[in-house]
């Protein structure tokens, strides 16, 4: 079983072209079949490399706006039993 970081390796090197696929089979001892199968998967999947990007950044801000209305939401929460602990307890609250 070879690893991800050979395979992408290996799939470079046939997307360059700089060798042929004889050289390929002989300096990475790997059957040219599973070369092209690397080959397609890697191209295959390029296009994501780029989109997982713009993917987390959209789910950063999504989850940023949704802290920021928990924020506001906790504050206003806050103020509120505040105001009413000032009510019952004077301007400074109950001394503990």
């Amino acid at each position: 079983m070879h690893k991800p970081d050979f395979k992408a390796k290996v799939a470079l090197e046939a997307i360059k072209g700089e060798l042929t696929m004889a050289e390929m089979v002989k300096n990475f001892d790997v059957q040219a079949a599973q070369i092209t199968q690397w080959k397609k998967q890697l191209l295959a999947s390029a296009s994501g490399a780029f989109d997982s990007n713009d993917n987390a950044t959209d789910e950063s801000e999504k989850t940023i706006q949704e802290l920021h209305a928990k924020i506001g939401q906790l504050t206003m929460e806050n103020d509120f039993l505040e105001r009413g602990l000032e009510r019952t307890h004077g301007p400074r609250g109950k001394k503990w």
